[in-house]
């Protein structure tokens, strides 16, 4: 009766179910080296059947080891999960159990004090921060809480609007690398997803914002993802290294919009150039992806004086009602788009293989 002293009945009822047979050796021993469970009332890091419990996502990631050479997975039961979460140990896996019901969600924004007594800025305020190799994520909501839209209903001059609306909910930065999202939503309003580092791949993800909500200089491929805007505004924002030869590569995937956005009112993209640094050359690719009504004619603008005419902003095999011919819209060549596979742009890197 080892569950029942250490867990209590109801959640015992829960785990045979998932497991089918009742033991948690039998269904989670060699798959999972840790389960999180916000309704788990034992002592953290408890062995049941060889996994270790906890109560928090952080918990767990603190006691798993510091330089894994094989996928430590942290099962992530159901439920909201309120922390701000960094990865500084390769091979961290988190694997939730539904991605509409696992979700971890932080309210931070650039603007945010921090405990320390300092505002967050836009790099501080993510939801979760992987600074580390061979990061993965399955079947998860990760989310910036911070309530944009209210926070834009208070007038100039109230004491409690926060002038830095930036808010993200997954930041890769540092030594982050070979990092894998697959059946994720990413959810925030402006700058949703930060990738700033190494290669990403994002597979079957739905993410969703405002303003530049995906951007940074990494080298990260969206393949088969839901890219929706919630309010007019730009899809993308690359500064990516005038030396590194690919950025952000939007392949097989739908643009898409919210009930309250309008049309030819989202750009595919902007360069951004941090501190109006001249070492950028942005760089966003979309090849066979639907685009709805919401995205503009011009399709790409400019950013702090750069143009996009200077960028390397690119189409190929656009379709949909925002798929609309225009001078402004570069196309890629047949010849040319073969520069562009997701082989290429990751490299000596399968992520199919990890």
């Amino acid at each position: 009766m080892k569950w029942l002293c250490s867990y209590g009945l109801v959640f015992c009822l829960t785990l045979a179910v998932f497991l089918g047979n009742g033991s948690l050796a039998d269904g989670a021993a060699g798959t999972y080296q840790a389960i999180v469970d916000q309704n788990y009332s034992g002592a953290d890091g408890e062995l049941i059947d060889q996994v270790k419990v906890y109560k928090t996502v952080g918990k767990a990631i603190e006691e798993a080891p510091v330089a894994a050479e094989t996928p430590y997975v942290i099962y992530i039961k159901n439920g909201r999960y309120y922390e701000k979460l960094r990865i500084e140990k390769p091979f961290i896996t988190l694997k939730g159990e539904d991605r509409n019901k696992t979700v971890l969600t932080f309210d931070a924004a650039a603007g945010t004090l921090a405990p320390s007594g300092k505002k967050y800025g836009t790099s501080g305020s993510g939801t979760l921060i992987v600074r580390a190799t061979n990061f993965r994520a399955e079947n998860i909501t990760i989310e910036n809480g911070f309530d944009y839209l209210e926070n834009a209903k208070k007038a100039q001059g109230d004491p409690t609007k926060n002038p830095g609306t930036q808010a993200v909910a997954l930041k890769l930065e540092g030594l982050s690398d070979k990092a894998v999202f697959r059946n994720i939503k990413l959810l925030g309003f402006q700058d949703t997803l930060y990738v700033d580092a190494g290669r990403s791949y994002f597979s079957d993800c739905y993410i969703a914002g405002h303003v530049d909500f995906i951007f940074g200089a990494g080298r990260a491929v969206f393949n088969h993802c839901d890219i929706v805007s919630l309010l007019g505004g730009y899809v993308t924002a690359p500064s990516t290294k005038a030396d590194n030869k690919y950025g952000l590569l939007i392949i097989n995937s739908r643009l898409l919009k919210g009930p309250q956005v309008a049309d030819d009112s989202v750009y595919l993209g902007r360069p951004w150039h941090p501190g109006g640094n001249p070492e950028v050359n942005s760089e966003t690719v979309y090849i066979n992806c639907y685009m709805d009504s919401h995205i503009s004619y011009k399709g790409w603008d400019s950013m702090s004086g750069f143009t996009p005419e200077v960028s390397r902003f690119y189409e190929y095999g656009s379709t949909g009602p925002g798929a609309k011919a225009s001078p402004k819209r570069p196309l890629l060549t047949s010849e040319a788009v073969r520069e562009y596979s997701i082989e290429q742009v990751l490299g000596d890197w399968n992520p199919g293989q990890e």
